[in-house]
């Protein structure tokens, strides 16, 4: 792979990008002590693809089971907390069946009361997946109000039971 000055005279016969995992230079650090952080900068910065290539890297390495996905379809539950998580559920399933390979996609999501759907899932998942798994959450600050508020204690109810019961590491993506 090349590296380009993005600042510097252009070619417009080449593309200039700088390399997806140079843009989150920290972020596998992070990852490997299983920590819990945010990631956030304006739009069209290269959050995504960023985040997106370290979670095909870190599965591809085959110690993590790591997906990347967005929030963005749960957009539109507004503040019906049902509905949000599962949009939320729905787009780890639809992603995790393109991105992992069978032995890491999360089994069929339990049956859980309406206000722990997530936590549920995530717990079932991390307790049969064969790796510790890793969550990229992009667009995290398309969720408002109590469906944001909703799926933000789910995860920091989980925090303790990681790296066994619950996902090892999670990155919350978004512009805010």
């Amino acid at each position: 792979m090349r590296f380009f000055n993005v600042a510097g005279p252009c070619d417009p016969a080449m593309h200039y990008m700088l390399p997806p995992l140079a843009r989150l230079p920290e972020a596998r650090e992070l990852v490997e002590r299983f920590s819990y952080f945010v990631v956030h900068a304006p739009r069209q910065t290269g959050k995504t693809t960023a985040l997106r290539a370290l979670a095909r890297m870190l599965t591809a390495e085959g110690k993590l089971a790591a997906l990347h996905f967005s929030c963005e379809a749960a957009e539109a539950a507004g503040e019906d907390i049902v509905m949000a998580q599962k949009a939320i559920l729905g787009e780890m399933k639809r992603q995790s069946s393109v991105w992992l390979p069978a032995d890491l996609a999360p089994p069929s999501w339990p049956d859980a009361d309406d206000a722990g759907m997530i936590s549920e899932a995530l717990t079932t998942w991390s307790m049969q997946c064969p790796r510790p798994l890793v969550l990229f959450i992009d667009e995290i600050d398309a969720l408002r109000g109590n469906s944001l508020i909703a799926v933000l204690r789910q995860l920091r109810a989980g925090y303790p039971n990681r790296p066994s019961s619950f996902p090892a590491c999670v990155v919350l993506c978004g512009l805010r």
